[in-house]
This record gives structure tokens, sequence and C-alpha cells, in this order.
């Protein structure tokens, strides 16, 4: 029973570590796939608020990926929206974007 519980409790904790998003991959997203279009991270992150943030990532964001598919401005991000590695690390972008929003008072240091 110790041997099970033990099993247990380290799949748990190794679960929650490895699903748990992070700020500084989500800037590495933002630096390689967003800054070539949007430029400086400190001007477009502050561009809205947590909450505005948190509704353009929800659904893993699917409102920010219906954005870019809509906008003919944005067709050189259409592939990228369109593949796994949006749908892997959205949730670490989410977790940037929401740092570093208009209303968190932290500022993105990746011009």
């Amino acid at each position: 029973m110790t041997k099970f519980l033990l099993i247990f409790l380290s799949l748990t904790v190794f679960t929650l570590t490895t699903s748990s998003a992070a700020i500084y991959k989500g800037q590495k997203v933002f630096v390689k796939q967003c800054l070539k279009c949007h430029g400086s991270g400190q001007v477009f992150v502050a561009a809205y608020n947590v909450e505005e943030w948190k509704k353009f990532m929800l659904e893993s964001g699917k409102p920010l990926e219906e954005l870019h598919l809509s906008s003919k401005k944005a067709k050189k991000s259409h592939n990228y929206f369109k593949s796994k590695k949006f749908t892997k690390k959205v949730k670490h972008l989410e977790q940037f974007l929401v740092e570093y929003a208009k209303d968190s008072g932290n500022i993105p240091a990746c011009n």
C-alpha cells in the first residue's frame, strides 16, 4: 500500500509540474513568433489588460487564432496558428501576456 501511495504521489507531482505554464517560455514564443509583426513587446503586450488577454486566450487561444486567421495583414502568421506548435505553447504565451498586461505593473524585457 505504501508503494502505491508513493507512486501515486510521484505521478501527481510530475503531472502538475509538467503541465504548468512558464512565463519565460511564453516570452520565447513571443520573441520568435510575434515580434516580427507586432514590434516591441513592451508596447504590444501592454496594449491590453489582464482580463482582455484572458479573453483572447480562452479555449487554448481560439479567439487569438481566429483574429489572426481572419486578418489579411496577419497572413504571415497563418501557418503558425494552424500548427501544433501554437497548440502546444499557447499556455506559455498566455502566461507571458497576462504577466505583462497593461494593468499588471510588470514590464517585459524582450525588445
